[in-house]
C-alpha cells in the first residue's frame, strides 16, 4: 500500500519512471577483460521529473579538487515506499503523460534520496546523462 497520498499519485506522480542500478561486471572468458553486466531494474511505476535551474557553470583550478556537481540539476519525485535510489543510478522515463520530451531521456542519481520526517514523496537528487535527442 503506497504511503503518499492518493492525490500525490494522481496530480503529481503522473509519469511513469524506471531506476536501474549497474549490473556486476562480467568476465568474458575469450578476451580477458570485464564489461558491464546487465543493469538490475529496482523500480517501475509513478513518478515525476522536475528540472531544479538551468545548466549551472562549474568552475575549478587544474589539479585540485572539486565538489561533483552538476550543469543539468533535475529532481525526481517517488513515492515514499520506493526503494532508496544509490549513487550512480539511472533512472529513465517511459512513459511521459504531459511532455514527450522526457520519454527515454537518462539521469544519473546524484546521491541517496532524501529522506524527511514530514515527507509526502521521495525527492532524489539527479544529473542528466542524456545529452542529445537522437534526432
Amino acid at each position: 500500500m503506497p504511503l503518499s497520498p492518493p492525490i500525490v499519485e494522481t496530480r503529481i506522480l503522473v509519469d511513469t519512471v524506471e531506476i536501474s542500478r549497474p549490473g556486476e561486471p562480467v568476465l568474458d572468458p575469450d578476451s580477458g577483460e570485464y564489461h558491464p553486466g546487465p543493469d538490475t531494474i529496482i523500480y517501475t511505476g509513478p513518478g515525476a521529473i522536475f528540472a531544479s535551474g538551468g545548466p549551472g557553470l562549474v568552475l575549478s583550478l587544474e589539479g585540485q579538487a572539486y565538489a561533483d556537481d552538476t550543469r543539468n540539476r533535475y529532481r525526481l519525485l517517488t513515492p515514499l515506499d520506493v526503494p532508496l535510489a544509490s549513487r550512480e543510478d539511472h533512472v529513465r522515463v517511459t512513459v511521459a503523460t504531459q511532455d514527450p520530451g522526457l520519454i527515454n531521456r537518462v539521469w544519473r542519481v546524484m546521491d541517496i534520496s532524501d529522506a524527511n520526517s514530514l515527507a509526502v514523496v521521495r525527492t532524489t537528487w539527479l544529473d542528466e546523462s542524456t545529452q542529445t535527442t537522437g534526432a
